[in-house]
Parts: C-alpha cells; sequence; structure tokens
C-alpha cells in the first residue's frame, strides 16, 4: 500500500488548472519539464502534452500537414506578444485573442496553437480549418486527451474569443468526458463540484481496458491535507483546478 497526501500546493498544478482571466497561474508559478512538440522543432510542451501530441500526429499520418505555432511561453515572452499585439492591432482586438500575462494557458505549458501547413502562417491567429485532417485531427483529440479551448459560442465563459487553432491538454479521460458531454474545461470543473465528492464519485466504466474510473472533486478550502490509500487493484490520479480544488482520479482494476 502507499500513502499519498494531498495539500493546497496541488490545487495550483496539473493538466485541469483553470488558467483564465478571472483565475490566474499561481505567484512563482514554475512549469514542469518541458520538452520540443517534435523533434526540431523550437515549440515547447509539458513532457505528457508533447509525447500525446506526438502520438496523435503520428496516428493521423499527417505528414507535416499539420504544424506546431506557439506552445509553452515564459511570462516575459507573454509580456512581449501582449505589448506587440497591443501596439499592432489596439486594444480590443488583443484582448480578443491575446491573454493578459499571469492569465495565459501557454504559460502554463499545457496549450497549443496549431497551423494547418502554408507558406504563410498568422502567428496570433492562425488557419486550422474544421476539415481535411485539421478535421480528423478534432475527432481523435479528445482520445489524446486534446480539446479546443475556446470554441465558439462560449466566449462569455471563457473570456476569449473563438480560438479554433488553440488545443489544451487535460488529459484522455476527462477530454474524453468533456467532449461526449459538450462541456469547456469551466463547465467540467463546475459540474464536478456541484455533483461529485469522493464518496459520491462520477464512474467511467471501462472494462475493456480493465478499469473503472472514479471522478470526483475535493474541495481543498480550510484543509490542510487529503490522505489516499492506493492498493493492489486500485490507483490514484489528480489535478489542481487553480480555483481551490482537486480533481480525483480512483482507477480500479476490474476483479477477476
Amino acid at each position: 500500500m502507499r500513502k499519498i497526501r494531498l495539500t493546497w500546493e496541488d490545487t495550483q498544478k496539473g493538466p485541469l488548472i483553470l488558467v483564465t482571466p478571472d483565475h490566474p497561474l499561481s505567484e512563482g508559478w514554475k512549469p514542469g519539464r518541458m520538452v520540443p512538440v517534435m523533434d526540431g522543432s523550437p515549440v515547447l510542451l509539458e513532457k505528457r502534452a508533447a509525447e500525446m501530441l506526438g502520438r496523435l500526429l503520428k496516428d493521423l499520418k499527417s505528414n507535416g500537414q499539420i504544424v506546431p505555432v506557439s506552445g509553452f511561453r515564459s511570462h516575459e515572452e507573454q509580456i512581449r506578444i501582449w505589448e506587440d499585439t497591443l501596439q499592432k492591432e489596439g486594444e480590443q482586438f488583443t484582448r480578443t485573442y491575446v491573454a493578459k500575462p499571469g492569465h495565459s494557458e501557454h504559460e502554463s505549458g499545457l496549450a497549443i496553437d496549431l497551423a494547418e501547413k502554408r507558406d504563410e502562417i498568422d502567428f496570433i491567429r492562425p488557419d486550422f480549418p474544421g476539415d481535411g485532417v485539421c478535421g480528423l485531427f478534432r475527432k481523435k483529440a479528445a482520445g489524446y486527451g486534446f480539446v479546443e479551448r475556446y470554441p465558439a459560442g462560449k466566449e462569455a465563459m471563457t473570456g476569449i474569443g473563438a480560438e479554433p487553432w488553440h488545443f489544451r491538454y487535460v488529459g484522455p479521460v476527462h477530454g474524453r468526458f468533456m467532449e461526449q458531454e459538450g462541456m469547456i474545461l469551466e463547465e467540467y470543473i463546475a459540474f464536478l463540484k456541484e455533483n461529485t465528492s469522493p464518496d459520491h464519485p462520477y464512474c467511467q466504466i471501462r472494462w475493456e481496458e480493465g478499469t473503472c474510473v472514479e471522478i470526483s472533486y475535493v474541495d481543498m478550502r480550510g484543509k490542510d491535507e487529503w490522505l489516499l490509500t492506493e492498493t493492489e487493484r486500485e490507483h490514484f490520479s489528480w489535478s489542481g483546478s487553480n480555483e481551490g480544488g482537486i480533481v480525483l482520479c480512483r482507477h480500479r482494476k476490474r476483479h477477476g
């Protein structure tokens, strides 16, 4: 058996953290290990996100038709992009398509802007159409843990204009559920917060993979810690939400 101790610090890291106008990255934020999204590319992502993106592109046999435009950005780089866009495009455009420094998913290392390969690619608004290999990417993305983060119709909730080129890594378990229910990350966190607890989880039965995944929200406000115990037939994974909670996944092996 293994004992696991979760604390407030765990609410501020993981693939499900909200990075929005209302939820900035924590002070002193330090991203995890960043690696190139593909050999020779200057575009970086958090290691697990980069691995899953590579698997997805390999599955698609995209042959370079999909290219990475922007992944991880340092805080200083986000400041430069914000200020340059303000100067060139004005305040309304900038607030619609560029997140304020400290509030950008790109600073987390979990977001990637993608484009259909062309001679000229717009860095701020790259073209990523809904058909062809890009459309196939959309169909398969959730299974590899990626979701379109800023879809049309959700602007009032995200505070960002529709960005069909911007994808966020949340992990396959959560990506599949979000796609199935048509939820964006804000809605998913709210659903778990309002409808689940460790004693009353949402359950995804995946016996074809030999496991059942129980998903629940742990409110860490006012708590010093949350203790877990793993056994031979179950293990846990988790992510902070960056708004006071932890999304807990209990993976149980099928008996027999």
